[in-house]
């Protein structure tokens, strides 16, 4: 029977309620000693109570493991609830679709949806990365299928209606940052999560109590009235170091908590019980803050550890603002969206955003800006001798050489992929076929690092970081707030995208058209 008001569902509307999480990460093969570790150590979790759910991951890190709801299933039959992670990297829509009817048989309706760890090496060399939907069109996606949108209005042989699917959609946010046009960004994606249909949000990790701060102060200065979730990670020291030398995309050891980290694995245990008790501290902060719970996770824990930071977060929680300075660790370059208050070493109500830069008088976005306003805009001076010459010339033998045309032109100026189904406008006039290497669409991933993109740190910039830079001067960066860029369609690929747009087939007229949304919610 499907519970529409579950556990973990109940806790996170109950504002008196510390809503508490546990991250499982299961990892290759289905019967080894590690995977048996997992479950026992689920088991305890689940009869302590003390916990809502149990987080299982997805191919963390790229890796192949065994699959989140083979786990999940398991653990449900246990007694506790349990958060699927549904990430992007490995499945195309069909895939998805395929997998959440069958999560829906199962009772597996909590959800965390992630764009997903870039894939890593596995059989016979590298996978093909999939990336077909971002974060935001899977949100979409889960909120058609909960309200029941005509494109799911199915009927079995009695001609019942098939009834919604109450899945709870989480997702990630990260404030840890160090660039403006990296953080902002990642706000401004959040925006877009809770419009199309977030149910509540967890934190990427990180161990500075004024960057979390930040973000419970961005969301409610900006209506973003969601559940957050902080996420209290318990790192091992080859964690700390994979880290601190970047190799875990999205996770930051500054270089003083990293030096904390050395000195305190002097001690017998290797300082375990130090990093124990800084996630303690990190807990009670939390609950000091208002956070609406916590997300905890960390390689090899036991229930013992879980419960001396349970514990001792509860023995430190009345005297939470004295935490503050035993959690500041960000590299003193950081970008702050807002000012410190040196009170009480958390964050004052005034922004801190850079003036914009005055705009040059022509760049390559101003010049291609102009052409789109005068070829692509209906009241543009060009529009209708380019409709009418592009629709006139695919209709006759010249159509492969309007094509080959458009083609080179934009290869030259965007590196187009040829895709048929052009997004330049919308993104600042970047190409995120070609520049973004998960291809994603409506806002950048947490995994990018002082700029740089995850895949191709120091050779390729974020898209997004490039796209905020280059839209701040005009005063448009904030249009990544708002907006639904729909998914590539690719039976578009490899024909004309001014044919495309001329004709209504691509996604301006997916995404501006109320009538013709993905999902008909």
């Amino acid at each position: 029977m499907v519970d529409h008001n579950s556990k973990l569902r109940r806790s996170l509307k109950d504002p008196a309620e510390f809503t508490l999480t546990f991250e499982l990460v299961p990892g290759r093969g289905g019967r080894t000693q590690e995977i048996s570790r997992i479950v026992n150590l689920a088991k305890d979790v689940a009869a302590d109570g003390r916990f809502q759910a149990l987080s299982i991951t997805e191919n963390a890190g790229g890796q192949p493991a065994l699959s989140p709801e083979t786990l999940g299933t398991e653990i449900l039959a246990m007694g506790s609830e349990v958060i699927i992670h549904l990430s992007c990297k490995d499945k195309n829509r069909n895939q998805m679709e395929s997998l959440l009817f069958g999560w829906d048989r199962h009772n597996l309706h909590n959800l965390l949806v992630i764009a997903g760890d870039y894939p890593k090496e596995g059989y016979c060399g590298f996978p093909k990365p999939v990336f077909d939907l971002d974060t935001i069109h899977v949100l979409d996606m889960l909120s058609g299928m909960n309200l029941k949108g005509p494109i799911y209005q199915d009927y079995d042989a009695s001609g019942e209606q098939e009834k919604s699917i109450p899945f709870l959609k989480g997702v990630v946010v990260s404030p840890f940052k160090l660039l403006e046009s990296e953080l902002v960004m990642q706000y401004y994606k959040l925006h877009r999560k809770v419009a199309a249909g977030a149910d509540f949000v967890i934190t990427q990790l990180g161990y500075d109590a004024r960057k979390f701060h930040e973000l419970l102060q961005y969301m409610q200065q900006n209506q973003l009235d969601i559940p957050v979730l902080g996420n209290v990670f318990i790192p091992s020291l080859k964690v700390i170091e994979l880290m601190h030398e970047g190799k875990l995309p999205g996770c930051l050891i500054p270089d003083t908590l990293y030096e904390q980290v050395q000195w305190e694995a002097r001690t017998a245990d290797k300082g375990k019980k130090a990093r124990l008790v800084r996630a303690a501290k990190l807990l009670a902060v939390f609950k000091g803050l208002g956070y609406a719970g916590a997300h905890i996770g960390g390689p090899a824990l036991t229930f013992e550890d879980l419960d001396f930071v349970l514990t001792q977060a509860d023995e430190m929680a009345s005297g939470w603002q004295s935490l503050i300075p035993d959690l500041s660790f960000f590299p003193p370059e950081t970008f702050h969206f807002y000012e410190r208050d040196n009170t009480t070493g958390l964050n004052s109500e005034r922004e801190t955003l850079r003036p914009p830069a005055k705009p040059p008088w022509i760049s390559a976005y101003s010049f291609s800006h102009w052409v789109h306003e005068a070829a692509f805009e209906p009241e543009g001076r060009l529009y209708d001798f380019c409709k009418k010459i592009c629709l006139q010339l695919d209709e006759t033998r010249l159509r492969g050489p309007l094509a080959t045309f458009e083609l080179i032109s934009k290869v030259a100026l965007f590196a187009c992929q040829n895709c048929g189904d052009c997004t330049l406008e919308k993104l600042g006039f970047l190409c995120p076929q070609s520049r973004c290497a998960k291809y994603l669409l409506n806002g950048p991933c947490g995994g990018s690092h002082n700029g740089w993109c995850e895949v191709y740190p120091g050779k390729k910039r974020c898209l997004y970081v490039l796209a905020y830079e280059r839209l701040k001067p005009y005063g448009l960066e904030d249009k990544f707030k708002s907006g639904f860029i729909p998914p590539r369609d690719w039976s578009l690929n490899n024909t004309s995208s001014w044919v495309n747009f001329y004709r209504g087939l691509d996604n301006f007229a997916k995404s501006e058209d109320p009538s013709d949304t993905c999902t008909k919610k």
